[in-house]
């Protein structure tokens, strides 16, 4: 009876086959790597649509609901119901209807809000009174980061763009003197635009109730 002898793997296979493992590894984390970084790139670029998105929702909302009431800051001086534009600490301040009230709490539905960028951030600013008696705290949120700019154009009844508001005066129709602004004079729109740092300048045309 002829004796066979058990053949095993030569040290040459051995090298081929841990090569060729090597290779195939190497592919499929790459692949896998791959994969991986798309799935969190789109992740954040959802979570940052969603934040533009809810930024331009609440722009919309405050400005759409603006009313004609104007307010008493600390002092007691009276500040007009909207009020805007590049040089001031707000860019943009004004009073809205439809504040929610679902726990019946004594306050007013009116609300008062402010929009302001600091730092590359934008901050939405409300007071939970209107007329303030005093130094008030107000409850800030911060909606948007990145952003290099916030501008507000006004659009008033005349159709004339003004980059501030309310108008320094208003000249009477039947003399050449000047009259104090109206502080709950309101204009027809106000475009605003936000400049981003990754996505550019988003502009929205805003017209106001009424």
């Amino acid at each position: 009876m002829r004796n066979t002898a058990t053949r095993g793997f030569t040290l040459l296979e051995l090298l081929v086959a841990l090569a060729v493992f090597a290779i195939m590894a190497a592919a499929a984390y790459s692949g896998l790597r791959s994969v991986l970084f798309t799935r969190a790139t789109l992740e954040q670029e959802n979570r940052r649509l969603a934040a533009v998105q809810l930024t331009v929702f609440r722009l919309e909302q405050d400005i759409g609901q603006t009313v004609s009431r104007g307010i008493r800051d600390e002092y007691g001086e009276p500040q007009p119901a909207l009020r805007g534009g590049e040089l001031l600490n707000e860019t943009l301040t004004l009073t809205r209807a439809g504040w929610d009230n679902p726990l019946s709490q004594p306050r007013a539905n009116l609300q008062r809000v402010a929009y302001q960028l600091r730092e590359g951030q934008l901050w939405r600013l409300h007071w939970n009174v209107l007329d303030l008696s005093g130094p008030v705290k107000s409850q800030e949120l911060l909606l948007l980061d990145q952003v290099r700019e916030f501008r507000v154009r006004f659009l008033d009844r005349s159709d004339a763009w003004r980059n501030d508001w309310p108008p320094l005066a208003a000249r009477s129709s039947t003399a050449g003197d000047s009259l104090p602004p109206d502080p709950n004079t309101l204009p027809r729109a106000v475009e605003i635009t936000l400049v981003l740092e990754d996505w550019g300048a988003i502009t929205r045309l805003l017209p106001l109730a009424g």
